[in-house]
């Protein structure tokens, strides 16, 4: 189902509808601050070996991110993050980033690599902010499969081509072609792994 919600003043009625949705293993695709993202809640194994299904990939090698509606949330998932690290997030988010850090137990083991770690990502977007709220815990967020940059701006166009496989589909209006800096804090040596639209100073 393809559902409007408004970017800047979501209704919450149609919020509801989607968490809903995701407390009952469904997966959306749904906007961020940089591209749209393939998503489900993190405690629903069924909802994660869909989405897997659907990238053709394993979740243990799988790029999964944890999309997390502020820096509380971080600190559950993962190790204790010492004070130049959590003054660093907290310069840098809400924003266009994903921080792999080590996970913590809180982690389902289904999404721990053999390194155990995870990426953990707060997007600047209104409309995750409340979905996020109002679940009450993470999303489990994947890039959309397949390589159609461009038209996977158009909530639209990504509804005709990927409607099929997932129960809502978001349109928060038009989606970017950049997806975030990921950026590599598991050691001190805090590293750029891929440059998105997020600018890096640290």
């Amino acid at each position: 189902m393809l559902i409007q919600i408004h970017p800047r003043d979501p209704q919450p009625r149609l919020v509801k509808q989607v968490v809903e949705c995701l407390k009952d293993g469904g997966i959306i695709i749904y906007p961020t601050d940089t591209i749209y993202g393939l998503g489900c809640d993190i405690f629903q194994h069924k909802a994660i070996d869909r989405i897997c299904k659907i990238k053709n990939i394993d979740p243990l090698k799988a790029q999964l991110s944890f999309i997390c509606s502020d820096l509380s949330h971080l600190s559950n998932y993962t190790k204790s993050i010492d004070t130049p690290l959590y003054r660093m997030l907290k310069n840098y988010l809400p924003g266009p980033y994903t921080f792999i850090l080590p996970a913590s137990k809180l982690v389902p083991k289904i999404l721990q690599s053999k390194k155990s770690t995870i990426g953990l990502r707060v997007p600047d977007n209104i409309i995750c902010h409340h979905i996020l709220d109002a679940l009450g815990n993470p999303i489990l967020s994947t890039s959309l499969p397949g390589d159609m940059v461009k038209d996977y701006t158009d909530p639209e166009i990504i509804y005709e081509k990927l409607g099929d496989l997932v129960d809502f589909v978001i349109d928060g209006g038009a989606g970017g072609m950049m997806p975030s800096t990921i950026v590599d804090c598991v050691t001190d040596e805090w590293t750029i792994t891929r440059q998105g639209k997020g600018e890096w100073a640290a």
